[in-house]
């Protein structure tokens, strides 16, 4: 049987008018929807005491989730990179959990006013971070994939972060002059005199709150720190960038502990939720000590990568003692 194709064209101005009575018919049928379900929820509210009810009607009341706000149109910053951000958002703030699905593309798209393919570039960006997967058939779901912290190179935060296709950013809690801890006069050789900058930060990979570290570096190495480095951006680029020094070699140990109600907090975890715990003194070429770290690192987000090598057999046997 041929088929024909029927093409109606319209002017502007009759174009306009469909168009506007389209949005119109879905807005109230929209609005329809929601006045059936408040309905159907306050019936349910009959016979029961005040307060349940009071409970009910405040759970009943809408929320302004991150999807729900307007896009920044204006700002010049893609919108699809707006979207990315509130995606993120609503996994840091648990809305959606590692495993759940993510809403549909064209739920999103509804929400956020904007095409499907812009959301899908959304989507697609968070898939190549690794914070989505797609399951071909049955949607796209929260990953619970971990940030590497790589043991065979030195590597700043900010550093491994970009590595893994993410954005650091970081929250200052202080960065002040102060006397050392007896922990950090040691690892830093300092005599009884000498002063430290301490600097003290959360850090995030995009939205996700990842660590909180506390740096100390002697007052003497660089004395205009203060001066000249924004404590937002990266420590280790401000040092080589614009003081000439250059961390090389690191010595860091590994401990697991729980996380405490500031961590917890700071971090957006339970407490007592595992956390990695690093300690890293951190070198000059001419060996001199330039830095001691302690930092608290969630345990869900984080694991550590290492290569070992075998010794061959010859060198082991030469290693070893000789017996008189």
């Amino acid at each position: 049987m041929q088929r024909k194709r029927l093409t109606l064209r319209f002017d502007e101005e009759t174009s306009a008018r469909l168009d506007g009575f389209v949005r119109g018919w879905i807005v109230l049928g929209l609005i329809e929807q929601r006045m059936r379900r408040r309905d159907a929820a306050k019936d349910e509210l009959d016979g029961k005491d005040s307060w349940t009810k009071g409970v009910a009607e405040m759970m009943m009341k809408p929320t302004r989730s991150p999807l729900n706000s307007p896009l920044d149109r204006r700002s010049g910053i893609p919108l699809y990179h707006q979207i990315q951000q509130r995606l993120l958002e609503q996994i840091r703030l648990g809305e959606i959990k590692p495993g759940e699905p993510l809403p549909s593309i064209q739920r999103i798209a509804v929400q956020m006013g904007v095409s499907q393919m812009t959301v899908r570039q959304a989507v697609q960006a968070l898939c190549e971070l690794g914070v989505l997967y797609s399951r071909q058939g049955k949607g796209t779901f929260i990953s619970a994939i971990k940030m590497e912290r790589d043991f065979r190179q030195v590597h700043s935060f900010s550093e491994e972060t970009k590595a893994r296709g993410a954005t650091p950013n970081s929250k200052v809690l202080s960065f002040r002059i102060q006397p050392p801890s007896q922990e950090t006069k040691d690892a830093l050789a300092l005599g009884d005199e000498e002063m430290v900058f301490c600097l003290r930060r959360v850090r995030f990979a995009d939205a996700l709150p990842m660590g909180v570290e506390t740096s100390c570096l002697p007052v003497q190495l660089c004395p205009r720190l203060m001066e000249s480095f924004d404590p937002t951006t990266s420590l280790y680029q401000e040092l080589a960038g614009h003081h000439g020094i250059d961390v090389l070699v690191t010595d860091e140990v590994i401990e697991v502990g729980k996380a405490g109600a500031e961590e917890a907090r700071l971090l957006q975890i339970a407490v007592n939720s595992p956390v990695f715990l690093f300690t890293r003194i951190s070198y000059l070429e001419s060996g001199a000590p330039a830095e001691h770290v302690k930092s608290v690192y969630r345990g869900d987000r984080y694991k550590v990568v290492n290569r070992l090598t075998r010794a061959r057999r010859e060198l082991l046997a030469a290693s070893r003692p000789v017996q008189a």
